[in-house]
């Protein structure tokens, strides 16, 4: 599994618009058929910085997302928007998505 984190940075006028403006990117993603996941969050601490978690079933699967038309959108459609190029973290790990946590477990069901 291919797993990327990345922090994007946004020029303050885009913090209230940003999932807005990643909707398309991230709904064609989804779709990919080898994406596993595909996550935003929005930091506590700075209001203007967002996080992606994303994981691809291979490297095969990450490039055909690189290479791919919505993709390439959505660079241009962030490019005005970021602040500061973005960091990232992106690696093969083993297995095929999210496990379970062993050191905590709710203490009743939902």
């Amino acid at each position: 599994m291919i797993f990327i984190a990345v922090k994007f940075t946004v020029h303050p006028e885009y913090s209230d618009t940003w999932f807005d403006l990643v909707d398309d990117f991230t709904r064609a993603t989804r779709a990919e058929p080898g994406n596993l996941f595909y996550e935003w969050s929005r930091s506590a601490e700075n209001p203007h910085q967002f996080v992606l978690i994303e994981a691809f079933a291979d490297a095969d699967a990450g490039a055909a997302h690189v290479g791919s038309g919505h993709f390439k959108a959505g660079m241009e459609a962030m490019a005005d928007a970021i602040a500061a190029t973005p960091e990232i973290i992106n690696v093969e790990v083993p297995g095929e998505g999210w496990g379970r946590m062993a050191e905590l477990s709710p203490r009743r069901p939902a």
